[in-house]
């Protein structure tokens, strides 16, 4: 049987191991850090795209059972003003599955507990260095390398290591690194706000300074991000400063607005996370004849389309179903990225668009009043969606 290395052990990982398992590949999971669940604070929409995907494999009710619903998104300006609403993107097709909200932590908790009750194998504390494709009288086969001294060795090599992989560099030492957007997304959650955003809606604010969405969990609280202005952090560290001084500096740019952002951040608690924003509009090479990468390995989107996560299952589910349909690796990555770059690179440029239309200031009021025209000229009821074409994705086994 062919086996593979999967580096990384985040949602990329876990569902790739358990799609090429389904197509008949053994798989282990090489996780760099001792632990999984990083980035435990924040949280993501798994839109009816990766949801699908996951139905796949028959991973998609651990998810389901996990999140809540979002079925709109409601348009804020900086003086209160209502601009528009419309249906968030994935419900207009009618989709069974609809979008999903969730910690991150759990996504990554519930796909993990999913592949170990299939016999995945996770091997933690191990950052990968090398790898080499060797050749013997059975064929090319590559070895791994890692900073522990232990190496691994199988018929080929994903990347799924995220934003700033190591396999990337490995398969093109040339590639290119991920750009910082000028932007820090801040999560935070409030227990008791006041004026909280209606049910299944999810309410952006489109401030002078800085760019606010939020929306009501099941237990009254109230998630929220905020995408802020602001330098590069530390990558190692980026929540250096203290919840405090984080609720102080989002709340303050967002106090010449009439609108309920800055007291529903002042409200919140402790639990604050911070990240950088990133993209990578293009890698120009995705694989060798043995190694391939996918996910935000191979393509990052800025946050604002929230398809991170999906966009990183479907490469799983695709790459499974082409390495199960192709005679050896390099056939089957060849017809991988055949089936996937286009898309994902359209995924990163319309969420640049969306970046640029949820910025805040000037530019940002002038393309809230365009949405609202646009929904103003759509015709009512008529169940459209421009998106279609993203969240409408589903792939055949």
């Amino acid at each position: 049987m062919t086996k593979a290395l999967i580096i990384g052990g985040g949602i990329a990982g876990a569902v790739t191991a358990m799609a090429l398992q389904k197509a008949g590949t053994e798989a282990e999971i090489f996780e760099a850090y001792p632990t999984g669940a990083d980035d435990v604070g924040a949280f993501l929409v798994v839109f009816a795209n990766g949801l699908e995907a996951l139905r796949v494999i028959d991973a998609h009710g651990p998810v389901v059972d996990h999140s809540f619903p979002a079925q709109r998104v409601e348009l804020i300006d900086d003086r209160g003003t209502r601009i528009g609403e419309r249906p968030l993107s994935g419900v207009a097709q009618g989709a069974e599955l609809g979008p999903r909200t969730l910690r991150r932590a759990t996504l990554y908790q519930v796909l993990h507990a999913e592949a170990a009750r299939r016999g995945i194998p996770v091997h933690h504390g191990k950052r990968l260095i090398g790898a080499e494709t060797v050749h013997s009288s059975e064929g090319k086969r590559v070895v791994a390398s890692f900073a522990d001294g232990s190496a691994a060795e199988g018929d080929l090599l994903i990347g799924a290591d995220g934003l700033h992989s190591v396999t990337r560099t490995l398969i093109d030492p040339a590639a290119p690194r991920p750009r910082y957007t000028g932007q820090n997304t801040v999560c935070g959650y409030t227990p008791d706000a006041k004026n909280p955003p209606a049910p299944n809606t999810y309410t952006m604010i489109s401030g002078k300074r800085a760019f606010l969405g939020c929306t009501l969990a099941p237990d009254g609280s109230v998630w929220w991000f905020a995408n802020v202005p602001g330098t590069e952090l530390d990558r190692t560290d980026p929540q250096a400063a203290d919840p405090a001084e984080w609720r102080r500096t989002v709340a303050a740019l967002f106090d010449d607005d009439d609108t309920q952002a800055a007291a529903l951040v002042r409200a919140t608690g402790e639990r604050i996370t911070v990240s950088n924003a990133y993209d990578l509009a293009t890698t120009p090479i995705w694989h060798t004849d043995t190694m391939v990468v996918l996910g935000d390995a191979a393509h990052a989107a800025a946050p604002n389309a929230a398809q991170g996560a999906s966009m990183a299952i479907e490469d799983g589910i695709v790459l499974a179903k082409c390495l199960r349909d192709q005679p050896d690796p390099g056939s089957a990555f060849t017809a991988y990225e055949a089936l996937r770059r286009e898309r994902v690179e359209k995924v990163v440029a319309a969420s640049g668009g969306m970046a640029r239309r949820n910025a805040s200031g000037a530019a940002g009021q002038a393309a809230l009043r365009a949405e609202r025209t646009r929904a103003e000229e759509r015709p009512q009821g008529d169940g459209t969606d421009d998106r279609d074409w993203l969240t409408g994705y589903r792939i055949e086994w």
